[in-house]
């Protein structure tokens, strides 16, 4: 039988219990969808699913403005990123705000006829860039921690999702005929268009220290913190040679799509573990069964790899984030 996920088989969600089962019942309460796959797949590694849902939950959803305006910032994440699986779950969420002709013309693949909308989606897709001038921002200044970190949440979730789930957001892709993606939008609508109270996520986290300035003392700033100390504990699968190296080839990445070759990539018979954090961050998409099995050992669970997974994709929040904090921080001064 055919699942979502690929290089792992994460834990049934019939079995979770605990935080795992909170985390469950809270995405299905607020977000609507039952167990998604995007969630799910993180399931082996539970000290990473808590924060990733945490800062979804208090940018995408509970975060200040319009939800359309946050999921388009996201669907221009996600097409940035290269990533069919978000893209379209984001044209059926467009779908729940109500606003489905703005859905059906991105799903076309046409810019929104409304002038603030084509500004954030445009705004989206600038934030692959580290250090992208994205300001004057297309929406209040107060609401920039909620469009702030559901840009940050998605280059995070998108990468995840390229990485360790198949394409297809349904099954035989049939969320490609306008039809289904309007039924599945409205079966959201009742939950996407729910206020939810704003901090639900923190109870679900330990003390992460404080977020950083951009999220203004929100909480959207507590989940990034937990998330970022959650993401970059896969460094430890790593030697320091090879945390070198991600961390070097990270600090030049202009937020382009590399081509696969020997010049972007170390081979998998050199540095597999190396290779596997840097397609993680930048072209997770091309990660293969070879790549994965050329550093999976005995020793190496699900539970590794998904944290392996998550140190390179979050190596690549953490470029564009330090960018942005450091362009911030110009600013203020």
């Amino acid at each position: 039988m055919s699942t979502p996920f690929r290089h792992t088989q994460p834990p049934s969600p019939e079995s979770a219990t605990g935080r795992v089962a909170e985390v469950y019942e809270q995405i299905t309460r607020d977000f609507g969808i039952d167990r998604p796959a995007t969630f799910v797949v993180l399931a082996s590694a539970p000290e990473l699913l808590t924060p990733t849902w945490a800062l979804m939950r208090e940018s995408l959803i509970a975060g200040a403005g319009s939800r359309t305006g946050r999921e388009l910032a996201a669907y221009g994440v996600s097409l940035a990123n290269e990533c069919p699986f978000c893209v379209d779950a984001h044209t059926v969420l467009l779908h729940a705000t109500g606003d489905h002709a703005l859905a059906e013309r991105l799903a076309r693949g046409r810019i929104p006829k409304d002038e603030e909308h084509a500004r954030v989606l445009d705004w989206g897709k600038r934030t692959r860039v580290p250090g992208a001038a994205l300001e004057p921002y297309p929406f209040p200044r107060e609401q920039a921690p909620a469009y702030l970190g559901t840009a940050l949440a998605f280059h995070f979730i998108n990468r995840i999702a390229s990485a360790l789930l198949v394409e297809q957001l349904l099954p035989g892709n049939v969320q490609r005929f306008r039809a289904v993606r309007s039924l599945a939008g409205r079966r959201l609508g009742p939950a996407v268009r729910r206020p939810v109270e704003p901090g639900a996520a923190l109870s679900l986290l330990g003390d992460p220290g404080p977020g950083p300035s951009w999220a203004a003392g929100t909480p959207v700033g507590t989940a990034y913190a937990a998330l970022r100390r959650a993401a970059t504990m896969g460094a430890a699968l790593l030697d320091e040679d090879e945390q070198a190296l991600v961390r070097q080839t990270l600090r030049t990445w202009d937020g382009s799509h590399p081509s696969l070759t020997r010049h972007s990539f170390p081979g998998r018979d050199e540095l597999p573990g190396a290779r596997l954090a840097l397609l993680a961050a930048l072209a997770p998409y091309r990660i293969t069964d070879e790549d994965v099995a050329a550093w999976r050992g005995p020793q190496h669970t699900d539970h590794c790899l998904v944290h392996l997974v998550a140190y390179g994709a979050f190596a690549a929040v953490d470029r564009i984030e330090t960018a942005l904090s450091a362009r911030t921080a110009e600013e203020v001064a």
